[in-house]
């Protein structure tokens, strides 16, 4: 069988899906890329800018879109894979709209969830208007626009890292690796779109895993005045003013604070996508006690899985950021040809 004659689904069509499949229609191979939502590109999507550069996100977006114009690439969209089993040399891929393709090889990209901040009550999302995620911060970002839910200039913001991370009572003990970060950078923008308006981190501590992550960290003290506050959140309420009430311990001041707010912003973590979950359930893969995907070793096979001529790429198999998705995505790739070499 030919190098261009073998073929290899890709599930999920977030930034691991595309690369992956750019990189294998760049060798040659057929690839179908099969993606849950309307449009390609998961939640980079929603993004206004990256971390540590805070280069447009546009340009990455774009850079996707064009590593999956492809004429190796069939796109599906709005259908997601309900199942996968393997049939001799072949994988059989079940489709939500009930076809079924086979494949030679396939590579699973099916992301992260984002938290659900809804099953943090103490700090009141769902129930004080302006206490919003990290992605809704994103997407005012977007629109030019900071305002609170009555459109108000906010003259002072908070931003509670770790929200559904790090934390037994919702079952999520890993950390997110990305949610210190996304502060900072979010941190740097309010103050630069908003002078005038104070900006406050509450952390239990910072985790800055890339390279420029800690430079980062430290402009946004010494040149944007972002104030940093170790210390958990207890709870959240709203005073007669309609304003935001927070109470925190300051450990390292070892005193208890009480804080009015405009805004709060609550920094979400990832967690396995239910879509991957159920994929992983009904395909019989195996889970590990973060219920990411499990790899077949994680020093030297964190894209293999336990099922023959099946691959993982980027956040199916732990929290990761940009980067450090589009190297394992190729890393995914470099495997499944291997794989397909052999055959």
């Amino acid at each position: 069988m030919s190098v261009a004659s073998k073929h290899v689904v890709v599930a999920g069509g977030g930034v691991a899906g595309m690369e992956a499949a750019g990189a294998l229609a760049e060798l040659g191979h057929r690839v179908t890329l099969i993606e849950k939502e309307q449009k390609p590109g998961g939640h980079l999507k929603q993004w206004h800018a990256l971390f540590p550069d805070r280069r447009p996100a546009d340009e990455v977006r774009k850079y996707l879109s064009r590593r999956i114009d492809n004429r190796n690439i069939r796109l599906f969209t709005g259908v997601g894979v309900d199942k996968i089993r393997k049939e001799g040399h072949e994988l059989c891929i079940e489709l939500s709209d009930g076809s079924e393709l086979t494949a030679d090889a396939a590579i699973i990209a099916t992301g992260f969830d984002l938290f659900d901040a809804h099953r943090k009550e103490e700090y009141g999302y769902g129930i004080y208007d302006n206490v919003i995620t990290s992605a809704e911060l994103e997407d005012m970002f977007n629109t030019g626009k900071i305002t609170t839910a009555d459109g108000r200039t906010p003259s002072r913001i908070g931003l509670i890292h770790c929200v559904g991370s790090r934390d037994e009572k919702v079952n999520n003990n890993h950390c997110s690796k990305v949610c210190c970060v996304t502060a900072v950078k979010q941190a740097i923008e309010v103050r630069q779109k908003l002078p005038g308006c104070e900006v406050f981190c509450f952390y239990m501590d910072m985790r800055m895993y890339g390279p420029y992550y800690e430079e980062l960290y430290r402009e946004s003290q010494e040149q944007h005045n972002v104030n940093y506050i170790r210390g958990k959140v207890s709870e959240a309420s709203v005073n007669i003013d309609n304003r935001l009430v927070i109470k925190v311990e300051d450990t390292l001041a070892g005193r208890p604070l009480r804080m009015e707010l405009d805004m709060l912003v609550l920094m979400v973590g990832m967690e396995m996508s239910k879509a991957g979950t159920r994929l992983a359930e009904a395909s019989g893969l195996d889970r590990g006690i973060n219920r990411f995907l499990e790899t077949g070793d994680h020093h030297y096979g964190n894209n293999i899985s336990h099922l023959k001529g099946l691959f993982y790429a980027g956040t199916c198999t732990a929290p990761m950021n940009i980067t450090d998705t589009i190297s394992h995505a190729r890393a995914a790739v470099a495997e499944a040809v291997r794989y397909l070499n052999t055959r």
